[in-house]
């Protein structure tokens, strides 16, 4: 796994909106895979948010796009339209998880086994994630829960990320990573929106900043998150 080296950085990204065009831009400059997560439902919907004082489009990705705007990185599960899975009954979760993998599956043109789960807050807890892994092909679902750490996490079906990327500590973070030294394997979650950048969350030069100081390390595997996570 990894090519044999310790440590490894991935990148996840949820929505699938027309941001998404510029952040793989910047990803592609400094050779670095993301996972994005898709509502195959909502894609080609136009919309707008309110964000940190700002009005920020929301315009998802059209589905006839989704192969050429993602080439060479990862397409995830993120329900068909984004509601709170725990909220709802077994039927109707296995609905928006597993019919969102098959659309996706068809429209990226290889099987989709990934996912992250929508909403802020509580968005997931053991019944969904038994739920999911019992009754789905999804094979790892993300959670929004920072650890700032990077240990080998077990359950799969409830993987917390290392660090959201408009948090305050995301330098401390990236900074620890880069310093540790390992005979464990270490993996760096970083994940994000990619319209947050347009809210000045986080600039669009600090990211890239971030992205350089990350690139081409020779002791590091960067990957999608199927490529991280799953042994295959």
């Amino acid at each position: 796994m990894w090519n044999g080296k310790k440590k490894a950085i991935t990148f996840s990204f949820d929505d699938g909106v027309m941001q998404d065009v510029r952040l793989i831009e910047i990803l592609n400059r400094y050779n670095l895979k993301a996972t994005f997560n898709l509502n195959s439902d909502l894609l080609g919907k136009e919309s707008s948010l309110n964000r940190n004082g700002r009005e920020v489009r929301h315009d998802k990705i059209n589905p006839c796009d989704i192969k050429s705007i993602y080439k060479g990185h990862e397409i995830a599960v993120h329900t068909l339209t984004h509601p709170n899975l725990t909220g709802l009954d077994d039927d109707e979760i296995i609905r928006q998880v597993e019919e969102d993998r098959i659309k996706l599956t068809k429209l990226c043109g290889y099987e989709v086994v990934g996912m992250a789960y929508p909403c802020g807050g509580v968005n997931n807890d053991d019944r969904v994630a038994k739920i999911i892994k019992e009754n789905t092909g999804v094979k790892y679902a993300r959670t929004i829960t920072s650890t700032h750490k990077f240990d080998k996490q077990s359950n799969l079906y409830r993987f917390n990320p290392s660090v959201y990327y408009i948090e305050k500590d995301l330098d401390r973070v990236v900074d620890d990573f880069l310093s540790v030294k390992t005979k464990s394997e270490q993996l760096l979650y970083i994940w994000g929106h990619s319209y947050e950048m347009d809210a000045e969350y986080i600039t669009w030069e600090k990211f890239e900043q971030v992205c350089k100081k990350l690139s081409n390390k020779a002791d590091i595997f960067y990957g999608t998150n199927r490529e991280v996570l799953l042994e295959e």
